[in-house]
């Protein structure tokens, strides 16, 4: 399990409880939807990220869903995720809302490729999907694909290579059916798994499986028997 960094403020907490876990990673960064006078400095965060527990970088990107106006500070904490990401050779965790040009930009500016990562809680079209995918990054499907109105995303997940599909929960938020509107939690991936199957028509056993194996991979985790 991943257990993702979305406040450095917070973050020695957070790593203080899960730390005596082997079997929970850990990331290391501030989600853009972090106040822009939050404290960050990309001195600290590279310091972070070299602990062996740390297997990514993030969660990071761009939301302009929430926050309107001037994105310059949200894009500038960006690159220095990607760039420590590069850094200290670990994948990138990219949360994008409302931001898909920019996204894709400074992903390819700042050579994310080198990187690679995942575009997590994916909610994109086919198009952003085909240019993450050429950079090597995977994606990242949640409880949002069981939703009702969620067409578009069923039709992109179809499409996803085996090789570069991920599930996740993304608690405590976004539970998905038949928990939609409660507090979600990590046990609730199966109904992704068991909504993936069906879209793609093969087994929840077989997304299981491929989705473990490309988990240990981007996060060159190794497997524990």
């Amino acid at each position: 399990m991943l257990c993702v960094s979305i406040n450095l403020k917070e973050y020695p907490r957070m790593l203080e409880k899960v730390r005596d876990y082997p079997n929970i990673s850990v990331s290391a960064g501030m989600h853009p939807m972090a106040d822009k006078d939050d404290d960050f400095s990309l001195a600290y965060l590279s310091d972070l990220a070299v602990d062996n527990k740390v297997v990514a970088i993030g969660e990071t990107g761009l939301d302009y869903f929430y926050h309107k106006g001037d994105p310059a500070w949200q894009q500038e904490r960006f690159r220095a995720h990607v760039q420590v990401a590069n850094q200290v050779k670990k994948p990138v965790i990219i949360h994008t809302r409302d931001a898909a040009q920019d996204t894709l930009k400074i992903l390819k500016e700042e050579n994310a490729e080198q990187c690679s990562g995942v575009i997590h809680c994916f909610t994109e079209t086919q198009e952003f999907a085909d240019q993450v995918l050429d950079m090597g990054f995977m994606i990242s499907i949640s409880g949002i694909v069981t939703f009702k109105n969620a067409d578009a995303l069923r039709e992109v997940a179809k499409n996803v290579p085996d090789d570069r599909l991920l599930i996740e929960t993304d608690s405590p938020y976004l539970a998905p059916i038949p928990h939609r509107g409660k507090q979600n939690q990590p046990a609730y991936v199966e109904h992704v798994a068991a909504a993936l199957a069906d879209i793609r028509d093969t087994t929840a056993e077989h997304i299981a499986e491929i989705s473990k194996n490309n988990f240990y991979r981007l996060f060159n985790i190794n497997r524990k028997s």
